[in-house]
């Protein structure tokens, strides 16, 4: 487990910002992926709340082998066991059981299991987890609860998602237990319908521009 923290924090070192793609139309997979590494973001969470989030895995493992692709909405074992069967990197989960918890232990990839209080981090802690992903951010008192939580959970560092915006990311991303953040705001799905893949490239640009 351990190892497994080097590895997310290796990759959210790398990241920063974590897109959450949702994927309606496979057509869209390529040039968005594209538009998103194009503007500087090329660690990806692919949801599986579509159909075709386990195609763009496979896809964009395939087709962008630069690209480090994860799997989000990861709900059951099952849908674990077929994010790792697509060639997913990594696993993201929106909250925790205890039977996902241990799956994630068994896996041979990183996951960063989805919490909202302190109850749930400390079910991790004790089986090995130190990274988690705060979901939702806002609704769970943001920027104020992340800095609570670093009291009593020293060791442990966050992904916040949930409502992190170009006018809070860099709220979010100067506290100590940030290590990256999750959202979705620099590929509107007006853009995505309409193709302004070079929109998304700009706006995903200027959101690491943030943070230089």
């Amino acid at each position: 487990m351990a190892e497994k923290a080097a590895q997310i924090d290796r990759l959210c070192e790398q990241a920063r910002i974590l897109p959450v793609i949702t994927i309606e139309r496979e057509a869209d997979i390529l040039p968005l992926a594209d538009a998103l590494a194009a503007g500087g973001l090329r660690t990806l969470e692919i949801t599986l709340r579509s159909e075709l989030g386990l195609t763009a895995i496979r896809m964009l493992r395939e087709q962008r082998p630069e690209l480090c692709v994860g799997a989000g909405t990861v709900l059951d074992e099952q849908m674990l066991a077929d994010a790792e069967a697509a060639g997913a990197q990594f696993i993201v989960t929106p909250g925790c059981t205890a039977e996902l918890l241990q799956a994630g232990v068994q896996s041979p990839l990183p996951v960063l299991p989805g919490i909202c209080s302190a109850s749930e981090i400390m079910l991790g802690y004790a089986l090995g987890y130190r990274r988690f992903k705060l979901f939702p951010a806002e609704v769970c008192g943001g920027v104020a609860a992340l800095k609570a939580l670093g009291g009593p959970f020293a060791g442990v560092r966050f992904c916040p998602t949930g409502g992190v915006n170009p006018g809070n990311v860099q709220s979010y991303m100067a506290l100590s237990n940030v290590m990256c953040v999750g959202g979705t705001w620099m590929m509107d799905s007006s853009w995505i319908r309409q193709g302004d893949w070079q929109r998304i490239a700009a706006c995903s640009a200027e959101t690491l521009r943030l943070l230089a």
